[in-house]
């Protein structure tokens, strides 16, 4: 008995050894990088390139794809599934058993294996979690069909100054990261997008296809509150935007494998050359209890998904996020990836400005103001797939509102960098002075503070453009210019003061070819493309 007693402790151990796990497995390095960054249109878009010239980003090995022939030896391996790939953290999602995923700290290219229970990894402590069950974001939105207006969710923000001057996104690529986009592509509201082709494309990540007019609703709602268009009903924050749409959440469950998916849906973004990220996605509690986080990974760099957001903020790109619907529960924290340290994490407050007790707060474990603006997040205002008008509660919608009115803000400001944009909107917060983790930096005033009404654009030209030896610039009347071109690699190949008295730049060195300006005055930052013939 005492024999058949060990033997059943075995065979538990055993299968208990044999459950599959998620882990992420990182590599060493890039053997093929050099070869996509001597030809970057291989790995990015014109318009991605063009995104990291106007805000002076250099390419870098991030941005080269993972080794080929490292993907298909893990593959190949016993027992693992590939689940998710990311590039920017040149990793692997996969799934097996424990014994099958160690066995790949053995390949020679394998930099280490990390496991998504924190307790199977040599390094970790087991980190007890008293908090209560935290279901998804995008699950907490109560619907009301109450026919409303959505003027007061824009007013707020004071976007219709922005309007009123034509900036309503035009020109701006919105990426939106969800759980399905269902009636997009039939509903009245979006005819507006359909119709004048705004809608780019998409992907759904979790079943691997191009039909992203399918899944949860939730992704419906949000795009409706930026790209919605039904007078008197429903008008979106950035109307005349275009959006990439991205299935990244799996409804059925929550695993650790969303995280990867949306780090991966955030990279096909970003070489799309779309300038905004929106997410109305957050990830602190999974079914498995293993997997789960705790308070103290809400530090910015210990979360796979807040890695990957910071990386598409490196990359120029502006990511929103919301702060999560757990402002009245045990466990009152933001989650991943809002508690990253460059993503504008919005909370929510109702219409009168008022803090709504549904709203996650700050700080960030390691202490930093969580979270960073707000916007009205509760009776907003949305389109649901048959097209009607409703209001919802979440800070699911109080991020997307402030995401398209980024968006016009950047249309009226093309010069400036993610960070400048970024700094602009804190700065224009009610609470700038005196922050605090339930209301952040406060709500921003996107109109008369930010001087809206001066967004005239002062003269600029350069001619000729194709040009067979030299180029000259117009523009008012400086001291002196500075004017630097860059190849489609990055490189500087020229760089040249210029007065108003001598505007001209030689280019007779430059073989040719397509070329990138940089051209700086005071008071003045343009960018654009050059093509020598």
């Amino acid at each position: 008995m005492k024999y058949n007693y060990l033997f059943l402790l075995l065979l538990l151990s055993s299968a208990m050894f044999a459950q599959e796990e998620d882990a992420w497995v990182y590599f060493n390095a890039k053997p093929s990088a050099q070869t996509y960054l001597d030809n970057p249109l291989q790995m990015l878009t014109q318009r991605s390139l063009d995104r990291r010239i106007n805000q002076n980003i250099a390419l870098s090995i991030n941005d080269t794809p993972v080794e080929k022939s490292y993907i298909s030896q893990v593959k190949s391996s016993a027992g693992i599934t590939i689940m998710a790939r990311s590039k920017w953290l040149n990793a692997l999602h996969i799934r097996g058993t424990r014994a099958n995923v160690t066995a790949l700290k053995n390949l020679a290219f394998v930099e280490k294996v990390f496991f998504a229970d924190k307790t199977l990894n040599t390094t970790s402590k087991k980190v007890q979690s008293n908090k209560t069950a935290q279901t998804k974001d995008k699950l907490k939105t109560a619907v009301n069909y109450a026919y409303g207006t959505s003027a007061n969710q824009i007013q707020m923000l004071n976007g219709q100054v922005l309007h009123e001057q034509n900036h309503t996104g035009s020109g701006k690529i919105i990426a939106v990261l969800d759980a399905g986009f269902p009636g997009v592509n039939t509903a009245q509201p979006f005819e507006n997008l359909i119709n004048n082709n705004r809608i780019l494309g998409g992907y759904d990540f979790v079943s691997r296809n191009d039909n992203f007019y399918t899944g949860d609703d939730h992704g419906t709602m949000v795009l409706s509150t930026m790209g919605g268009y039904k007078e008197n009903a429903l008008i979106g924050t950035a109307p005349d935007a275009s959006y990439y749409l991205f299935i990244t959440e799996n409804t059925a469950s929550e695993n650790p494998v969303e995280e990867s998916l949306w780090v991966e849906a955030a990279e096909r973004a970003d070489s799309l050359g779309v300038d905004i990220i929106t997410t109305s996605l957050g990830y602190f509690e999974y079914d498995n209890a293993n997997y789960s986080h705790t308070y103290s990974d809400m530090n910015g760099v210990t979360n796979f998904i807040s890695r990957g957001a910071e990386m598409a903020f490196s990359k120029g790109i502006i990511v929103v996020a919301s702060a999560g619907n757990e402002g009245n529960t045990a466990e009152r924290h933001i989650g991943g990836p809002a508690d990253a340290v460059s993503v504008l994490t919005v909370g929510s407050v109702t219409a009168s400005e008022v803090r709504s007790d549904f709203s996650s707060i700050g700080p960030s474990f390691d202490n930093r103001i969580k979270p960073d603006v707000m916007a009205q997040g509760t009776a907003a205002v949305v389109s649901n797939t048959s097209g009607s008008i409703v209001t919802v509660n979440g800070t699911s919608f109080s991020c997307p509102i402030m995401a398209g009115t980024i968006a016009c803000l950047w249309q009226a400001f093309p010069s400036k960098t993610n960070k400048e944009i970024r700094q602009m909107i804190l700065e224009s917060s009610d609470k700038y002075a005196v922050p605090d983790n339930f209301y952040g930096y406060g709500i921003p005033n996107f109109g008369t503070t930010l001087g809206v009404e001066n967004f005239e654009i002062p003269v600029f030209s350069i001619y000729p453009n194709p040009v067979k030896t030299a180029v000259s610039f117009s523009f008012p009347d400086q001291t002196t210019a500075s004017v630097a071109i860059y190849s489609v690699l990055g490189q500087k190949v020229i760089e040249q003061q210029i007065t108003n008295q001598n505007p001209v730049l030689s280019l007779q060195s430059l073989k040719s070819g397509l070329y990138f300006y940089v051209f700086d005055a005071d008071g003045m930052h343009r960018t654009g493309k050059i093509i020598k013939q």
